[in-house]
């Protein structure tokens, strides 16, 4: 990959995390670029994720940091490898917006995604008609197009039932208004159903007479990055892009509130009975 084509999701992880183990050693970019033998500026393009780093260098600066875990030292030259990775949705170009090129690459580097949806199904629980519904709105039909494939394709995670798994929790008005007409609001609920059979999808229904604490009703999804052991991360995403929280307070934070959430939900068993019974209100 160019270095005009950074920073990228993943390069600006891997500079955050050298960045971090930087300051907890107590020391400067100086010392770094010393130790690198390379002028400042360099280390400051490594860190914010304007450049890659060569294995030898990355090996050095585990030493100057004192970075003794293997699985750790494992974790950050995989992450340095795969910040030239070109990407499935990468040949879409401006079609798709950076944030949304963010978030696929978070999704993707995934093995688990907890997400809780107040006002829309899940993404990847989403039908295509469903989908064209939700993307209404773009003015422009070739980048509808291109976002409901996207969306679509996107579900091929689901797939690896192994390697990924989906736990969603859907305020029930979402599922009560759903646009498009009955049809579609008929097959979304029925890929819904269907989608709760796979082994790793779990859907939780949140039902009205829910009592939450009113910051707790925002989209949100919470991601198990896949080094072992996983690296937490929330995403938050609104109407200009998306927000990535990192910090350990912040990813707890929104822990407990998947906790208080999954804890106030219908159970699946139940969350299935729910969906079933919005299909059978359903049929003409």
């Amino acid at each position: 990959m160019a270095q005009s084509d950074m920073p990228t999701m993943r390069s600006r992880r891997l500079g955050g995390e050298l960045r971090r183990l930087r300051l907890e050693a107590g020391l400067k970019v100086q010392d770094a670029s010393e130790a690198l033998e390379c002028g400042q500026p360099k280390i400051s393009q490594i860190e914010n994720g304007k450049r890659g780093i060569r294995p030898l260098d990355l090996t050095t600066l585990f030493n100057l940091y004192g970075v003794e875990d293997e699985r750790h030292r494992g974790n950050l030259r995989r992450l340095a490898k795969e910040i030239h990775k070109v990407d499935w949705w990468s040949g879409h170009g401006p079609l798709l917006y950076d944030g949304l090129k963010d978030y696929l690459t978070l999704e993707a580097d995934s093995q688990a995604v907890r997400t809780f949806e107040p006002m829309l199904v899940p993404g990847l629980l989403q039908t295509e008609a469903y989908a064209r519904q939700v993307f209404g709105v773009v003015p422009s039909a070739e980048k509808i197009e291109t976002l409901v494939q996207t969306r679509m394709k996107r579900k091929e995670l689901l797939d690896n039932a192994d390697g990924f798994l989906l736990r969603a929790i859907i305020d029930a008005p979402a599922l009560h208004r759903i646009s498009g007409g009955p049809d579609v609001a008929r097959e979304q609920l029925q890929h819904l159903l269907a989608e709760s059979s796979r082994a790793n999808v779990t859907i939780q229904v949140l039902p009205l007479d829910s009592v939450l604490p009113m910051e707790q009703y925002m989209s949100f999804a919470a991601l198990s990055l896949m080094p072992e052991p996983p690296v937490e991360v929330v995403w938050l995403e609104h109407l200009t892009g998306g927000t990535l929280l990192e910090q350990h307070g912040d990813v707890q934070r929104y822990a407990k509130a998947w906790d208080e959430l999954t804890a106030a939900a219908l159970s699946p068993s139940a969350s299935r009975r729910y969906i079933r019974d919005l299909i059978e209100e359903s049929r003409p």
